[in-house]
């Protein structure tokens, strides 16, 4: 196959802006998970990165490209419902943004980790540092609060862990790389996605 008929088998499907971001959370996650005992600068720092990170990504995710904003990819419970049972009948429909159940946990993470972040900035905050300080929430550190900010951080690494088992498992039953979707922005063509009209899958990507 010739590299202009490979090209003309795959659909954009994810923006520049939402590969980088996914895998600079990824990167910047991992440093704030590993760092946490012993170099709490670059700890706090790497939560900063990972606050801006989050930001972006819910502001993206209100005015950017189609599959990037909420709106399309968040499904209600009875359409999750359903896609599970077709993951369980081995025969699933195919998405070209998210699929129901990727859709939960995009939401799950991106809350998770934001109450994470959230939380490790009240308790730099409670020694008069980072952008909370001063402020109302400053005197939330404390003992509790660091117990919550742990909870959260072990919450979104098990969350994490499950996202990843999720897009393999998918991948093999969807017959599509998702990994290599998110780092090349494409999928394979297909002549039906359940999210949008047949065959139109190239002109909704604006």
């Amino acid at each position: 196959m010739s590299s202009q008929d490979a090209d003309s088998s795959m659909v954009k499907v994810w923006d520049p802006l939402v590969r980088v971001f996914h895998w600079s959370l990824v990167f910047f996650f991992l440093i704030t998970f590993i760092t946490e005992d012993d170099w709490l600068d670059l700890h706090v720092l790497a939560g900063y990165a990972v606050s801006f990170l989050i930001g972006f990504r819910l502001l993206w995710g209100l005015v950017g490209t189609r599959n990037a904003r909420f709106m399309t990819f968040v499904k209600s419970p009875a359409v999750m419902w359903t896609y599970l049972k077709s993951m369980l009948s081995f025969k699933v429909p195919h998405y070209l943004g998210h699929n129901p159940l990727g859709a939960a946990m995009v939401v799950v993470l991106l809350l998770s980790i934001a109450l994470a972040a959230f939380t490790g900035m009240t308790m730099v905050a409670s020694e008069g540092q980072g952008p909370l300080a001063g402020t109302f929430f400053s005197s939330w550190g404390g003992e509790r609060m660091e117990d919550v900010h742990e909870f959260f951080a072990n919450f979104t690494l098990l969350m994490v862990l499950a996202h990843v088992s999720g897009v393999l498992v998918s991948s093999l039953l969807e017959g599509e790389n998702l990994v290599k979707a998110m780092v090349t922005g494409r999928k394979k063509h297909r002549s039906y996605w359940e999210d949008v009209n047949p065959g139109k899958g190239e002109e909704n990507q604006s």
